[in-house]
């Protein structure tokens, strides 16, 4: 049978994978497509040590790849936004399909990107642009089309998962601990992605689209970043029998969809609470099979080139079949992904929450954020009231039941307000996860 032909491009981290698995399990991988898989052309600015691409044509123009009529699939590994973007639109309109490990783009694009691929006729794959090598896109899609999803929850960013896992076990600082998976390799120069929840948001964007049968929406995504937990709220989130993980979270509820990624307090017994270092895991809970959990390298050379090749045999498995009879890039054909379903706003969802807040050593005070509390219907389940630091300043550490965030933003900003409170409530949400 005609061999498919693949163009990559991008030869970095992923595309150097992705070449190596291509050529060392090329044997296999035809056994699997039921033809041979080529690659043709490769665009890249600089050599991959790591690669023996001598027999292969090089070229700097990713451009060219795209143009070349001899590739049935174009590999977008370059990454970000506008040239992605530019990139795989012009091989949607030049009739070839489509392999990306780019989140951003989908999660951004993704609506425009999968209309214009129905419309030629092409496959759009992206099965790596989420946890890596963990293939959590086909899970949903496929192994789980029985169930009505009811929420999705996972440790969807490895360098933040390392940051607090070593926060955790050596009792170090946000700032010293970043610093060292920036000389790893975990972490980019400019970390903004990793630590404030943008990376894990966009992969969040399309596992709810895929769970929930939504159009992608990440402008309606809430995030918030760890750069402001201290070692105490580690520390006493494990005196409450608690794990601060940095989760994306999406749940149906009656009033509509939460999309949501920010520091979460879940129980120690969770299995999510036991996912360390830089891994990832997703958990899914549908109403007929109940929790299930993807557990796995979420980054790296050739595990997120497992994924990637993976996509491309699926590709060359359904190159032939009709448009009708391919499995909808989002799950949820267009005309039945449910438009009106509302994604929340922040101030709509309801959870329990931990404050952590320093207080002047006097008389009363404690009363008062207790009122504040009560005022807002916040009942408290537990408090911690630490030593006195410098300047005779108690640390005050609250557990609350379930509230709503709108009443917890007004209880905040009083609290903020008292003369004896200094600086800024930390809040961070907690969620019981149940597994059964």
């Amino acid at each position: 049978m005609k061999p498919v032909k693949v163009g990559i491009c991008g030869l970095g981290t992923v595309g150097g994978g992705t070449f190596n698995v291509l050529e060392r399990n090329a044997s296999e991988i035809a056994r699997r497509a039921g033809r041979p898989i080529i690659v043709e052309q490769i665009a890249t600015r600089r050599d991959n040590p790591s690669c023996d691409t001598h027999q292969v044509a090089c070229t700097q123009d990713i451009f060219e790849v795209v143009n070349n009529p001899e590739i049935d699939i174009v590999v977008e590994l370059i990454g970000g936004y506008d040239t992605a973007y530019e990139l795989v639109m012009q091989a949607i309109r030049q009739g070839k399909h489509v392999v990306t490990a780019n989140k951003a783009l989908i999660a951004v694009y993704g609506n425009e990107i999968f209309k214009a691929a129905e419309e030629a006729g092409v496959i759009v794959a992206f099965e790596a642009a989420v946890a890596g090598g963990i293939p959590i896109i086909k899970s949903i899609r496929e192994g789980l089309t029985a169930n009505q999803i009811n929420w999705v929850a996972g440790i969807i960013n490895g360098t933040g998962n390392y940051i607090l896992t070593n926060m955790r076990d050596h009792k170090r600082d946000f700032t010293e601990v970043l610093a060292e998976a920036q000389a790893l390799g975990y972490a980019e120069a400019d970390p903004t992605f990793d630590v404030e929840g943008i990376d894990a948001a966009h992969k969040l964007t399309i596992l709810a689209s895929i769970a929930f049968g939504i159009p992608l929406q990440f402008d309606k995504a809430y995030t918030e970043g760890i750069a402001r937990l201290l070692p105490m709220d580690i520390e006493q989130a494990d005196v409450l029998g608690y794990v601060i993980k940095h989760l994306g979270i999406t749940k149906r509820t009656e009033q509509g969809l939460e999309l949501r990624v920010h520091p979460t307090l879940i129980p120690k017994e969770r299995l999510l609470a036991n996912v360390h270092g830089v891994k990832n895991a997703v958990m899914v809970y549908g109403d007929a099979v109940g929790p299930t959990l993807y557990y796995g390298a979420g980054a790296g050379a050739e595990p997120t080139a497992s994924a990637v090749v993976a996509d491309i045999i699926d590709v060359a498995r359904e190159m032939a079949t009709d448009q009708n009879n391919r499995v909808p890039y989002l799950a949820f054909s267009e005309v039945a992904q449910a438009k009106d379903m509302p994604v929340l706003p922040m101030e709509a969802i309801e959870t329990a929450y931990y404050l952590r807040l320093h207080a002047v050593d006097r008389p009363g005070v404690l009363a008062r954020v207790a009122t504040i509390l009560s005022d807002q219907g916040i009942s408290i389940e537990a408090l911690i009231q630490k030593e006195a630091t410098e300047g005779e300043l108690v640390p005050i550490i609250l557990m609350t039941h379930k509230t709503r965030e709108a009443s917890m933003n007004e209880a905040i900003r009083q609290l903020e307000a008292l003369v004896d409170v200094a600086g800024d409530v930390v809040r961070i949400r907690v969620e019981n996860l149940d597994e059964q």
